[in-house]
C-alpha cells in the first residue's frame, strides 16, 4: 500500500491561513483520487475535501466550501489543501488519504497526520 505524508500543519489565529501538503513516502506510481480528512479531538474523522483522478472535479465538505481549496501538482505527486479564514473549529489533525468513488471512501491505511490548531 502507498504510504501518504501530510505536513504543513501548525498553530495559526483565527482568520489566517495554512496549506497542507500530502505527498507518497517513496518512490510510487501517481495517486488517483485523493481526500482530505480531519479528526478533532473527541470525534469521528471526517470528510473535508476531495479530487476526482481527473484532477480537476473537487466535492468539498459544506463547513469548509469557501474556504478551502483542493488541488494536486502531478509533477510532484502532491495534493495540497489550502486553508483560508481558519476557525476555531478548523482545530483537528487532518489526513490526506486515496479515495474512491461513489460514495467518497478513503483506503484503510492512515498516515499520522499533521496538527492544525486555530486560536481565537
Amino acid at each position: 500500500q502507498v504510504q501518504l505524508v501530510e505536513s504543513g500543519g501548525g498553530l495559526v489565529q483565527a482568520g489566517g491561513s495554512l496549506r497542507l501538503s500530502c505527498a507518497p513516502s517513496g518512490r510510487t506510481r501517481s495517486v488517483g483520487a485523493m481526500g482530505w480528512f480531519r479528526q478533532a479531538p473527541g470525534n469521528e474523522r471526517e470528510f473535508v475535501a476531495a479530487m476526482h483522478w481527473n484532477g480537476i472535479d473537487t466535492y468539498y465538505a459544506s463547513s469548509v466550501k469557501g474556504r478551502f481549496t483542493i488541488s494536486r501538482d502531478n509533477a510532484k505527486n502532491t495534493v495540497y489543501l489550502q486553508m483560508n479564514s481558519l476557525k476555531p473549529e478548523d482545530t483537528a489533525v487532518y489526513y490526506c488519504n486515496i479515495i474512491s468513488m461513489w460514495p467518497i471512501t478513503p483506503s484503510s491505511s492512515w498516515g499520522q497526520g499533521t496538527q492544525v490548531t486555530v486560536s481565537s
